[in-house]
C-alpha cells in the first residue's frame, strides 16, 4: 500500500527555507531510528553505508518546495558514470533534472528505484532529465549491479568518498541522509529538497509543477 504523499511546504523565504528543509531532514532521520529497524518500504533493513561511518537511511520522504524567488543555484557537477564515462549537471542545462543519491548498499534506495526509472521514462516528454549520485559504493560493480537489477537507464555519478554531496547547501541535501532527492529547475536552481525514500506518486506532481514553471 502506498504512502499518502506528503503535502510540500512552500517557503517564503530563504532563512526560512534552510530552516524548514533542516527540520524535515531531521524527521526523516529519526524515521528511520524507529520501530521498523531503518528497513525501506520493502521491508528489508538499508544497513549501513561501508567506510566513512554510517548514514541516516530514511525509508521515509520529507518534500520541501523552494520559492522561486530564493532558489541557490546548483553547484557544478561532473565526473565520471559508473562505466567511467563523463558526465555532468551542465549538460542538462534548460532541462528540470531529478537529482537522486543513492547507494548499492542502501535498501530504502532499493525500494524506490523501480519507481524513479517508469517516472524517467514518463516524464522526459516534459523536458525532464534523471542523474543519478552514487556514493560510498567504493566498487563500481556493485553499483552497475544495482543499476541491473533494476533496469535503470539513467546515468549516475560515481561519488565514492560522498566529496559531490558537501557542494549543496546542508539543509537541502543532508550528506548523512541516504536517499535524497533534489528537483533542479530549468534555470539551474535548486527548486525541491526531499529527504528519504519517494514514490512515483509523491515525485510525479512536483515535477510536473517545475517543469510549468515559466519563470
Amino acid at each position: 500500500m502506498r504512502r499518502a504523499v506528503p503535502r510540500p511546504a512552500a517557503l517564503a523565504g530563504a532563512g526560512l527555507a534552510v530552516a524548514l528543509a533542516g527540520c524535515l531532514y531531521a524527521a526523516a532521520g529519526a524515521a528511520s531510528d524507529g520501530g521498523d529497524g531503518g528497513g525501506g518500504r520493502d521491508g528489508r533493513d538499508g544497513g549501513q553505508a561501508p567506510g566513512r561511518g554510517s548514514a541516516a537511511v530514511s525509508p521515509m520522504s520529507a518534500a520541501a518546495v523552494v520559492d522561486v524567488d530564493v532558489r541557490p543555484p546548483a553547484p557544478a557537477l561532473a565526473g565520471a558514470d559508473l562505466d567511467g564515462k563523463p558526465v555532468g549537471l551542465a549538460e542538462f542545462r534548460g532541462q528540470v533534472v531529478v537529482l537522486n543519491v543513492w547507494g548499492s548498499w542502501c535498501g530504502p534506495c532499493r525500494a524506490e528505484a523501480d519507481d524513479l526509472e517508469r517516472l524517467s521514462g514518463q516524464t522526459r516528454a516534459q523536458g525532464v532529465r534523471f542523474l543519478g549520485i552514487n556514493t560510498r559504493d567504493r566498487d563500481r560493480a556493485a553499483a552497475r549491479s544495482f543499476v541491473r537489477a533494476h533496469g535503470l537507464g539513467f546515468p549516475s555519478l560515481h561519488d565514492p568518498a560522498g566529496e559531490l554531496l558537501l557542494r549543496f547547501p546542508p539543509a537541502l541535501l543532508n550528506p548523512q541522509t541516504i536517499p535524497s532527492t533534489l528537483v533542479i529547475d530549468r534555470r539551474g536552481r535548486i527548486a525541491v529538497s526531499i529527504g528519504g525514500a519517494v514514490t512515483d506518486e509523491e515525485l510525479g506532481p512536483l515535477l510536473t509543477r517545475v517543469a510549468q514553471e515559466t519563470s
